[in-house]
């Protein structure tokens, strides 16, 4: 899931290690998200989200969903 973790962490000046502290996470773990290779769990989500000042729409971008086609609307 695409991410503004890593602009938000640097706006601040915080390294993934102090990032992860605030989290109660480990740097490993931030460094996963970050880089989009682990989606966060809705708790932790809400976390990141509350820490920045933002709402989780504006720190994560979900991947669009796959388009229905008509038909399969239909049946």
């Amino acid at each position: 899931m695409k991410n503004a973790l890593r602009v938000l962490r640097a706006e601040r000046n915080w390294s993934q290690a102090d990032l992860a502290e605030r989290l109660s996470v480990s740097r490993q773990t931030v460094n996963a998200i970050e880089t989009e290779k682990y989606d966060p769990s809705l708790p932790l989500a809400f976390k990141i989200a509350r820490l920045f000042g933002k709402l989780i729409e504006d720190v994560f971008e979900p991947e669009e969903p796959a388009r229905v086609e008509r038909e399969e609307l239909e049946t």
